[in-house]
């Protein structure tokens, strides 16, 4: 049927290219991240002032309504360039880290992952069956981090640093365990899978309790990504978001790339070096943050 993952793939007698489909798809990640950030320049913060246009003549009405164009393009790069300012102040730039660590993850944990999974022939005949179920366990992670540590932190009187720290090691607990678990060449195997030898023999259970652990440690650091930026930049909360989106939208798109040339060992590695640059950088951020705390600011509202 097939040759080599990257290469050219024979089927009914006719080729299709794999690169040519990496590529278009890289692409695309990457044109959607675009968008995506300039959508968020687009959002309008909310004027209290708008409540009082019942009480409005017509004539006003009619005079907003026409310079609404206006005042959208005008925000819009007005937010554009707030981003730009944002880029480079210093919380910005140490939470782009661990941005850029949760994009490199959210490529792995979603699409890596599961062909991994799918490429060890050593899982028997269920190896297809079980990136269904193991996308149900990454889930079922993500829902169980979330309530928790969503809803649950606003009584937390120790502030995001133990949540990351918890999803940093549930995540390095995971790497370590499918390190173990799939074989090297599992990312870049060819259709028919592989059947290379890993650390230990190849366990079912071992694959989908990695996946629970990596949705796990995604809401960790998600929940509290979302709430320190919405505790730091309140004011300008449209163009952090977006910076937020396009730094992890990039990210993702660039492990979406390399993930069909690296073993998957150095994938983890990758993942490894910057999640744990990414939690030093939090945690340095929330620190700062302690100390707008201390000088009267209700930072555990957020």
């Amino acid at each position: 049927m097939s040759t080599q993952s990257g290469e050219t793939v024979e089927f009914s007698g006719r080729s299709y290219s794999l690169e040519n489909d990496r590529r278009t798809v890289f692409i695309a990640l990457t044109v959607i991240s675009l968008v995506g950030t300039v959508l968020f320049f687009l959002i309008r913060k909310p004027d209290p002032e708008i409540v009082l246009g019942e009480e409005e003549s017509c004539d006003d009405q009619d005079m907003e309504a026409s310079e609404s164009a206006q005042d959208n393009v005008t925000k819009a790069v007005d937010a554009f360039k707030k981003s730009l300012k944002l880029c480079v102040t210093k919380e910005m730039l140490l939470l782009s880290v661990t941005t850029a660590y949760t994009g490199l993850e959210l490529t792995f944990f979603s699409g890596v992952y599961g062909t991994c999974i799918g490429a060890v022939n050593k899982f028997g005949t269920e190896e297809k069956s079980l990136i269904g179920l193991s996308g149900i366990f990454i889930g079922i992670g993500e829902i169980l981090g979330g309530s928790l540590f969503g809803l649950l932190s606003k009584n937390s009187r120790f502030g995001r640093n133990p949540v990351v720290l918890l999803g940093t090691l549930v995540h390095f607990v995971a790497f370590y365990l499918i390190f173990l678990n799939m074989p090297g060449d599992a990312p870049i195997a060819p259709v028919e899978g592989t059947n290379s030898s890993a650390y230990i023999r190849p366990s079912k259970e071992v694959a989908i309790l990695c996946s629970f652990l990596l949705g796990l440690g995604d809401s960790c650091f998600n929940t509290q990504l979302l709430s320190i930026l919405g505790f730091l930049y309140s004011e300008d909360s449209a163009p952090a978001f977006a910076v937020f989106k396009f730094v992890q939208s990039i990210c993702a798109a660039v492990a979406f790339f390399y993930s069909n040339y690296l073993l998957l060992h150095w994938q983890l590695l990758v993942m490894v070096i910057f999640g744990f640059f990414g939690t030093i950088s939090f945690f340095t951020v929330e620190w700062d943050a302690a100390a707008i705390v201390a000088r009267g600011s209700d930072y555990r509202s957020i």
